[in-house]
């Protein structure tokens, strides 16, 4: 029989029974979905957006089934995008509503008028979303998680969206919007829910030596727990960091720099980078992306999510776990056996 090549062997090892409660959460690997509460563009609305950029309007034709029914699948991997929105309504009239007569109903119940943080991917435009609400998303996981005690740790990559408040803006983001977030994140999901940063850091001078000391929990420590990444860099980061070294009494990581106290959950989109593979050895989290922008999935070409598996990084994120219904392709990402978790090929 004819060699397979490494790179889909490494995508084809056994998969790891979940019952080996021993394992720590670094030394395993899954698959989550990328803006995974996004829902399709209205039909409409997406004609009229391809004439006038095809290119943007190709790169975000797909859309996900509701977010529970993905965890429900398997999938251990979300995203979620957060507008800060105080005072409510900021969000509640997409021009994009306005350019095309015909549209299905938006927001019947008056959602985002409501102050809070607005959960969309580009407002305007790609606004459907299964929850308008951060608030509403977070309660149907509280749920879930309850309804599934046992569930292997869940990844929720979590990105504030706009630019940061100025002299010249102040309605731009300011460190209450990530206090506020903190908050909202405990009084919905409850501190029993979620992994904190404090938790790794445990008895380490910095929670970069708990990570690179493996001070990871263990599958059976982690069940029914959230594990939150601020998906955010430069100045966002950098406030939600500031007063909190080591990110003391914080919920979230954050996608802090190797070498820095914070360090612990990486962001590293392209799968190909080198560093993966030394920076999971050494004890980090990584979070890297099997497709982007509709094309991976329109070339059926899987050599980006082979190149993740093999790179070890513990969170893959796609827009395909299942075949797109939107195009002709028999692109999707899943592990042996079509499942989304597995032991780390590189442990």
């Amino acid at each position: 029989m004819k060699a397979l090549p490494i790179l889909l062997l490494a995508c084809c090892v056994p998969v790891f029974a979940q019952t080996d409660e021993n394992l720590k959460i670094n030394k395993t690997q899954v698959i989550g979905s990328h803006n995974s509460y996004k829902q399709a563009i209205d039909p409409l609305l997406f004609k009229e957006f391809l004439k006038k950029d095809s290119t943007s309007a190709r790169s975000l034709d797909y859309e996900h089934i509701p977010v529970t029914a993905q965890l429900d699948l398997g999938l251990r991997n979300l995203e979620i995008d957060v507008y800060p929105d105080e005072k409510g309504g900021k969000y509640a009239n997409p021009k994009g509503l306005e350019m095309v007569a015909g549209q299905k109903p938006y927001d019947p119940q008056g959602k985002m008028k409501q102050p809070g943080f607005k959960v969309l991917h580009v407002p305007g435009f790609d606004f459907r979303s299964h929850y308008f609400t951060l608030t509403d998303c977070l309660d149907d996981l509280k749920a879930w998680s309850e309804a599934h005690p046992d569930h292997t740790p869940v990844y929720i990559t979590l990105e504030v969206k706009g630019k940061v408040a100025t002299v010249g803006n102040t309605e731009g983001i300011t460190a209450k919007d990530f206090d506020d977030l903190d908050k909202i994140l405990l009084e919905h999901l409850g501190k029993a829910h979620i992994l904190l940063p404090d938790v790794i850091k445990g008895k380490y001078e910095t929670l970069e030596s708990a990570v690179l000391h493996d001070n990871w929990p263990t599958l059976k420590e982690a069940r029914g727990k959230f594990v939150f990444v601020l998906d955010d860099s430069g100045s966002k980061r950098d406030m939600y960091i500031a007063g909190h070294p080591s990110l003391r009494g914080r919920t979230m990581f954050a996608n802090a720099l190797p070498g820095t106290p914070e360090a612990a959950f990486l962001i590293r989109n392209n799968a190909k980078a080198a560093e993966i593979p030394d920076l999971v050895r050494k004890g980090y989290l990584i979070r890297t992306r099997a497709d982007s922008d509709t094309r991976e999935a329109r070339r059926n070409d899987r050599t980006t999510f082979e190149a993740a598996c093999k790179s070890g990084a513990q969170i893959i994120t796609t827009d395909y776990y299942q075949k797109s219904t939107h195009f002709e392709s028999d692109y999707s990402v899943s592990f042996e056996g079509n499942t989304y978790f597995r032991k780390n090929p590189l442990f």
